[in-house]
């Protein structure tokens, strides 16, 4: 199992910046992937960045070139750095962790972990 804490949220001003942290413990090398989802009221939960075991880092369109995602692994913590923030950022943060859990002679499947999620709200 892994539990996923995250830290950071809050108000920010349009243009403004924002720090999230997610820090991971339990079974850390189970983990594949980590990354940050996002979820305003009534819309599904989409994906903002992540980043790999290998360090390969993706990021949603709509963020790109102002959201930073990186990690420091001694610590076993994730971060997003948020700049030029929009109020269209505004919404709950959610933490992932992906594990790919093999299957014998069928593939693998995907294990998900969340963390509680945090409000970031973006003032105009």
């Amino acid at each position: 199992q892994v539990q996923l804490v995250e830290s950071g949220g809050g108000l920010a001003q349009s243009g403004g910046s924002l720090r999230l942290s997610c820090a991971a413990s339990g079974s850390i090398v189970s983990i594949d992937v980590m990354g940050w989802y996002r979820q305003d009221p009534g819309a599904p939960r989409e994906s903002v960045a992540n980043i790999t075991a290998g360090g390969v880092t993706n990021y949603t369109d709509s963020v790109k070139g102002r959201f930073t995602i990186s990690r420091d692994i001694a610590k076993n913590i994730v971060y997003l750095r948020m700049n030029s923030l929009k109020p269209e950022d505004t919404a709950v943060y959610y933490c992932n962790a992906k594990s790919f859990i093999k299957i014998p002679f069928m593939g693998f499947r995907i294990k998900d972990y969340w963390g509680q999620g945090t409000q970031v709200t973006v003032s105009s």
